[in-house]
């Protein structure tokens, strides 16, 4: 096998997953702020109901957040792998050429942090839009309870 592809091939795949991923964090996070703008809150009934609603795909955005370094981390080791692999096999203990590849190798795990942080940011702004149209809600309810008793 040649470890030009594998190395190759690794670069492209981790790298294309987590740009893979940042693409769907923004795009789910734009489609919960357009949701969070068109709810009508007065049509639910139920808390639960309304919670159901307002939480489709946040779990995907959290679960970006939280697995993106490991995923970035996964490259890394890999890369590391390769590179010793590739030292061993030459016999050639070039510190630049060590360095260049550690450095490389590096870069899956920068992704990955470069994926995981917007995550986190998005999904946390996002329970707090939830936060606040359950609170809405629970106000809406409170004064339809008090203009029922009067």
């Amino acid at each position: 096998m040649n470890i030009e592809l594998l190395q190759d091939g690794l670069d492209y795949g981790v790298i294309g997953i987590l740009g893979f991923m940042s693409f769907l964090t923004i795009w789910f996070w734009i489609e919960r702020l357009m949701f969070f703008r068109t709810v009508d809150l007065e049509k639910y009934k139920l808390k639960e109901a309304l919670e159901i609603d307002l939480t489709n795909n946040t779990s995907i955005i959290s679960s970006f957040g939280s697995n993106a370094p490991y995923i970035g981390l996964l490259g890394t080791v890999f890369g590391i792998i390769i590179t010793f692999y590739v030292m061993g096999q030459s016999g050639d203990l070039d510190a630049k050429s060590i360095m260049t590849s550690l450095a490389l190798a590096l870069k899956a795990t920068g992704m990955g942090l470069a994926v995981a942080i917007p995550a986190i940011f998005f999904h946390t702004h996002i329970v707090r839009k939830m936060e606040v149209l359950i609170a809405k809600w629970e106000i809406i309810q409170k004064e339809k309870d008090e203009y029922q008793k009067v």
